[in-house]
This record gives structure tokens, sequence and C-alpha cells, in this order.
């Protein structure tokens, strides 16, 4: 019961096209390929989660000027950052 040959495989292929047409075939096998996917790149980020995260380097002084005089709005929103974790 287990081999399936050629013959077999055109049969449930012929019935298939059958049922579903040719037009929803594609877009039930593209759907599919996209689930096994997303499927496959969860359980990566399941595996990954047991790992400790990476912390972001440091940014230089350079960089964090040049943030600034780009975002002149920044340095406000940084100010009250700084304030509020003073405060607790």
């Amino acid at each position: 019961m287990g081999n399936l040959g050629w013959p077999e495989i055109l049969i449930i292929v012929v019935v298939l096209l059958l049922l579903f047409g040719a037009t929803r075939l594609p877009n039930m096998a593209r759907s599919l390929g996209r689930s096994m996917r997303i499927f496959k790149a969860e359980m990566k980020e399941m595996k990954n989660d047991d790992k400790p995260a990476i912390e972001a380097p440091a940014v230089s002084p350079e960089a964090e000027a040049a943030r600034r005089i780009a975002d002149p709005s920044s340095v406000v929103n940084d100010a009250a950052k700084d304030a509020e974790s003073r405060e607790s």
C-alpha cells in the first residue's frame, strides 16, 4: 500500500485538478510554502529564545554628535529621558 508509482501520482494530480481547478492549485501551493517558511522561522526563533540577547554596541561620541546635529529635537527628548532616569 505504501508504494506510489507514476500512474498513481498522475491519477492523484488529475483528481486534484478536477476538484480544485487549475487556478486555485498554484495559490494553494504558494500558501502552503509561505506557511512552512513562517513555521520554520518561528521554530528557529524558539530555539534562539533560550540564548541570551546580544547587547547593542555603544554609540561613539562622534556618531552621537552627528545624530544630535541632524535632529536637534532629539536633544530635548534626550534631556527629558535623562531627567526621568535620575528621578527613579
